[in-house]
C-alpha cells in the first residue's frame, strides 16, 4: 500500500513539473498578400528601386526564452524594378535566378525582448541565403503586437559583391557593391502555444 501510494505521489508530482516546464510560444505566420520586401540599388545617375515577392514564411518565438526558429523565403524569381531590359540581366547574369529561385532567411537568436504587446526593437540573427551561398546574418527589427494584429519591420544591406555575386555596372553606368533590403509584415495576433522546455 505504502509502495503504491509513493508511486502515484511520484507521478503526480512528474505531471506537474511537466507542466510547469512548458513556456508560451508565438508564432507568426509571414503571408504573401501582407508582406512587401523591397530593394534600393543606388548609381552614379540615379537609385533604382524593385521589389520581391514572399514565397512563405512561419517563425516560432518563445516569450520566455527567446529562442526562436524558423523560416521566412522570398522568390527571387520575382524579383523586377520595372524596366524589363534591366530586370532580365538582373536575373540572367546577377541573380541567376532560375538556378537559385529562392532567397531565404533563417533566425537562430534574438538579441533583445519581444514583449507580449506594444513594440519591441530587437537584433535577429541567422543564417541568410541567396544566390546558393550561406551568410550569417543580424537585422535590426521593430516588432508592435496589438490587440487583434502585430506588424514587424527591418532593414538591412546585403554586399551581394563581397558574396561573390556579380556586379551589374558597366563602364558607363556605375552601381554600388551592396544593396539595402527593406521588409514590411503584417498578421493577425500571434497564435500563442505552450512547448516543453
Amino acid at each position: 500500500m505504502a509502495s503504491s501510494f509513493l508511486c502515484q505521489a511520484a507521478l503526480t508530482l512528474l505531471l506537474a513539473v511537466g507542466c510547469s516546464a512548458q513556456t508560451p510560444e508565438a508564432v507568426f505566420e509571414f503571408l504573401p498578400s501582407q508582406t512587401t520586401v523591397t530593394f534600393t540599388l543606388g548609381d552614379v545617375i540615379h537609385t533604382v528601386h524593385g521589389a520581391f515577392a514572399l514565397k512563405r514564411g512561419k517563425v516560432t518565438y518563445n516569450l520566455s526564452t527567446g529562442e526562436i526558429s524558423g523560416e521566412i523565403v522570398v522568390d527571387a524569381t520575382s524579383g523586377h524594378t520595372g524596366i524589363a531590359m534591366r530586370d532580365r540581366k538582373m536575373h540572367k547574369e546577377v541573380l541567376e535566378s532560375a538556378e537559385y529561385p529562392d532567397i531565404s532567411f533563417r533566425p537562430d537568436r534574438v538579441d533583445g525582448k519581444v514583449g507580449v504587446n506594444g513594440i519591441s526593437n530587437v537584433q535577429v540573427h541567422g543564417n541568410f541565403t541567396i544566390h546558393g551561398g550561406d551568410h550569417e546574418m543580424t537585422i535590426p527589427v521593430q516588432v508592435n503586437i496589438a490587440q487583434d494584429h502585430w506588424t514587424a519591420t527591418g532593414h538591412f544591406v546585403v554586399p551581394y559583391a563581397k558574396w561573390g555575386i556579380k556586379n551589374p555596372s558597366t563602364f558607363v553606368l556605375r552601381v554600388s557593391e551592396s544593396v539595402a533590403i527593406d521588409v514590411r509584415a503584417s498578421g493577425q495576433t500571434p497564435q500563442t502555444t505552450n512547448s516543453p522546455r
